[in-house]
């Protein structure tokens, strides 16, 4: 096997490990949801989580095109091609941040959570 063929079977499984990561979050999220008390919570948990797994497998999905533009088929058209990808994805992870959290990422509040960024409640400037 040669080096571009590595990397293509490479690609395929980052790819793959991607799809796996949404359809795993989204059944464990729902399961989570049926098993939990009804309520305004138990929604907003499912949605945070399916949102989660759909985040993490775009970046999955997205580093899988990295390496096949960049090692498997380095030209213009198949940049051009990452590029608008990308784009696209990003804008659907941007959306996806908005849904979750219910604002913009770099929107932080103390005690709240952004799925990029993590807990952001302040816990540092308490020794100010």
């Amino acid at each position: 096997m040669d080096f571009v063929s590595i990397m293509h079977i490479i690609t395929r499984v980052i790819e793959a490990v991607g799809v796996a990561v949404i359809v795993i979050g989204i059944t464990v999220s729902g399961f989570a949801y049926l098993k939990s008390p009804r309520g305004l919570d138990a929604y907003g948990n499912l949605r945070a989580g399916m949102g989660r797994a759909i985040l993490l497998g775009l970046e999955l999905m997205v580093a899988g095109d990295i390496i096949n533009t960049v090692a498997v088929e380095p030209s213009l058209d198949s940049v051009v091609v990452l590029g608008v990808i990308v784009i696209i994805r990003t804008f659907l992870s941007l959306s996806l941040e908005v849904e979750i959290s219910g604002r913009w990422p770099w929107q932080g509040e103390r005690g709240t959570q952004s799925v990029h960024r993590g807990k952001t409640d302040g816990s540092a400037d308490k020794n100010v």
